[in-house]
């Protein structure tokens, strides 16, 4: 079983998403730009997605079929659940993306990313229910940006709008700032808040 991760920029093409079941795929889960008045923390390209669609497939083989369905960029990634989502209903998801920044190798990305700050990320949003972490193994769409993380993280919609309960104190903010060189460069961050509108699978 393989894993896709598309971001897709027209919400007509979104709308399409759910035909991706026609095509054989095992599973599929798709997530809508929330639209949300004034969100918290907005970065890069986050105003212009329509949202992600996730796929789960038996074989990467087939993904141009997808993309001709679903125009996006596609990355082929594997998929990490540090803190598996609570299950409450209705949960706003914020989604961010980014490259690896050029100076720095793959183990020390990796590290910077997933040793150093997911752990810290906690205290970040202390009211956090649920942080998914795609790692992008190869992008598939010619010409698509090089990403290499696709994070969701999971939050009341109240605690995502208050700045006061989304983030945690003044020394976990310090604390991230510090470690953001270790794996990103603020200027290549993009995010968006999403919310989830499929999410279905084959038996």
């Amino acid at each position: 079983m393989e894993k896709l991760d598309l971001l897709v920029w027209s919400a007509q093409d979104l709308a399409d998403a759910p035909a991706l079941l026609d095509l054989g795929v095992r599973g599929l889960a798709v997530s809508a730009a929330a639209g949300l008045e004034n969100p918290p923390l907005l970065l890069g390209r986050g105003a212009e997605l329509a949202g992600l669609v996730e796929v789960w497939v038996d074989s990467v083989d087939g993904w141009p079929a997808l993309v001709e369905a679903v125009p996006s960029d596609a990355y082929l990634v594997t998929e990490s659940v540090p803190q598996p989502p609570s299950g409450v209903p209705g949960l706003l998801t914020h989604l961010t993306w980014f490259p690896k920044p050029e100076r720095l190798t793959d183990e020390d990305f990796f590290h910077g990313w997933q040793v150093v700050h997911t752990p810290s990320s906690a205290a970040l949003h202390p009211r956090r229910q649920g942080y998914l972490r795609d790692a992008v193994a190869r992008t598939l769409t010619p010409g698509s940006p090089p990403v290499r993380a696709i994070v969701s993280e999971l939050f009341a919609v109240e605690d995502y709008l208050d700045p006061t309960r989304l983030f945690g104190g003044k020394e976990a903010l310090d604390r991230t700032l510090q470690e953001l060189p270790l794996y990103a460069d603020a200027s290549t961050l993009s995010s968006c808040p999403v919310w989830q509108t499929v999410h279905l699978a084959r038996s």
